[in-house]
């Protein structure tokens, strides 16, 4: 590039970056048969994405955003703001994880006691893996080997699974935490956290043992972004963030009554509202930016694909 030409091009950055989009994030509207896309900077809410009734989870997965529609046994797929599949066979889908190849997504279903591996590029379940109890919420490992599965709202273990072959899920074993577990989630630094569906503790697992910490009002529901931990507790209207090196409490802060679910996207925290029907976006230090009015009632989110 000549000077004069990477002078035009500097002079224009500031404007070229200015054009770029936010990011935005899929929001569930449960009562109301849609998914709405949320711009994270303003709150605003843009596109509704009409899906088949009674939208919970939604997850990202590749280029694609899976939900799961708990009450008619269906999941679909959203590609391009819209519907490109929907997906039959199962009896009561819950919660979502991506497959590192983008292509598969692992489905808990309580109704079938099963994990469901499914293609998100054709539709279509291609794997199957008998579990016991009630699957609900799930958590990949950092290398993609291995699936933590809990077994209900309130689970005395967690299912271990082998997915290095999303088409040949296996079960590796089973971990027991000393107390009803909720949701779990693998950390960047590898330890694993597992909320309460019962009692107002943290179990953090590290090299065989559990660390037991105090929370919020049960169940709770965690994620992770920046070196931290946050944890919501729905029932309190609360979200800690916690320094994930030294597993201490950092502060607290209120959102709205019914902020279960909780997820990292676009370099920010993002937890909905089953009670007010909110969004709420909060920065990497868990400081509210952002509480956007979404639907009557709203499960879960997730960050929208490009």
């Amino acid at each position: 590039m000549d000077r004069r030409s990477f002078l035009v091009a500097a002079a224009a950055a500031p404007f070229a970056l200015r054009a770029l989009p936010s990011p935005s994030a899929l929001v569930t509207a449960d009562l109301e048969s849609h998914v709405a896309l949320v711009d994270l900077a303003t709150g605003s809410v843009g596109k509704r994405i009409p899906t088949r009734p009674g939208p919970r989870s939604i997850e990202r997965v590749g280029e694609v955003a899976v939900v799961a529609h708990t009450a008619v046994g269906e999941v679909s797929v959203i590609r391009g703001l819209e519907v490109r599949h929907v997906i039959e066979g199962f009896a009561e889908p819950r919660y979502t994880a991506a497959a590192p190849d983008g292509r598969h997504a692992f489905v808990t279903d309580s109704g079938r006691a099963e994990l469901a591996s499914v293609d998100v590029v054709r539709g279509k379940i291609v794997a199957r893996l008998k579990l016991r109890q009630w699957p609900r919420h799930l958590s990949l490992s950092r290398d993609g080997r291995t699936l933590w599965v809990a077994l209900g709202t309130a689970s005395p273990e967690l299912a271990v699974v082998d997915v290095r072959d999303p088409l040949r899920p296996r079960l590796h074993g089973r971990v027991r935490p000393g107390f009803a577990a909720h949701d779990v989630g693998f950390a960047p630094g590898g330890r694993v956290w597992v909320t309460g569906g019962e009692a107002k503790t943290i179990a953090v697992y590290e090299e065989g043992t559990f660390r037991f910490l105090p929370a919020g009002s049960a169940p709770q529901h965690v994620t992770f972004l920046a070196g931290c931990v946050f944890v919501t507790s729905g029932d309190d209207g609360t979200l800690q963030v916690h320094d994930a090196a030294a597993r201490r409490v950092l502060h607290a802060t209120r959102v709205p009554v019914g902020s279960y679910n909780v997820q990292f996207a676009g370099g920010r925290i993002i937890t909905p509202s089953l009670n007010e029907g909110t969004l709420c976006v909060l920065d990497s230090h868990g400081r509210l930016r952002e509480r956007a009015r979404v639907a009557a009632s709203s499960h879960d989110a997730c960050l929208a694909p490009a």
